[in-house]
């Protein structure tokens, strides 16, 4: 169940800070408005989402594999406005019965797991028919420029010292292969100033489970 990147996670969790406050933040409320019900999070990090999730929701349970934003996250849990429970489990196994989610949350996890279309496929499974998966992720760009950029990240050291992370991937296309129908998508830049780097293509959208 670990996955252990103990110098990622430390720069991972102080950076969060730092682009919450240059407007990430924002994203993330948006990410998880108007939720109800039972909600997983996929990939929860070191809990930058907890504060964010409605009233209307009865129980989060955040996943995450690292052990170091693990302990963040349940660090974190206290302060979010639901119940919140923090477990081991990876993306590509979750500790979920079959349809038990209202919800399932994927926020920049789906650039770093080792296999799309499997990870989405356990979304699926988790998800009841016609609840929602909500993401929010960067991905592949839109111009021939910084597509051939990303390509060039994803090909030599983005993934070393970004835990896996790939920049390239479509993962707007894999969720509707993985048997979503896509509702909602906002695409954006961020951050949204200055010159673009391989990670600044991002989508926030939701699906529903067919």
């Amino acid at each position: 169940m670990a996955v252990s990147h103990p110098i990622f996670a430390r720069l991972f969790a102080r950076a969060s800070v730092a682009m919450d406050q240059a407007g990430m933040a924002e994203h993330r409320a948006r990410l998880v408005a108007g939720l109800r019900g039972r909600v997983v999070e996929v990939g929860a990090g070191n809990g930058r989402n907890l504060t964010h999730y409605p009233a209307g929701v009865t129980g989060v349970l955040a996943v995450e594999p690292e052990p170091r934003l693990r302990a963040l996250a349940r660090a974190a849990a206290p302060t979010a406005p639901v119940p919140v429970t923090v477990a081991a489990g990876l993306a590509e196994e979750l500790p979920v019965a079959d349809a038990a989610a209202d919800a399932v949350v994927l926020s920049l996890v789906l650039c770093s797991v080792p296999d799309q279309a499997v990870a989405l496929r356990e979304a699926r499974r988790v998800l009841r028919p016609g609840g929602e998966l909500r993401f929010y992720e960067h991905v592949v760009a839109q111009t021939p420029g910084l597509r051939r950029a990303q390509r060039l990240a994803d090909a030599t050291l983005w993934p070393l010292f970004c835990a896996g992370c790939h920049t390239a991937r479509d993962t707007v296309a894999a969720i509707g292969a993985a048997g979503f129908t896509v509702t909602r998508l906002d695409r954006f830049r961020f951050p949204p100033t200055g010159l673009p780097a391989p990670a600044s293509p991002h989508v926030l959208g939701t699906a529903i489970r067919a």
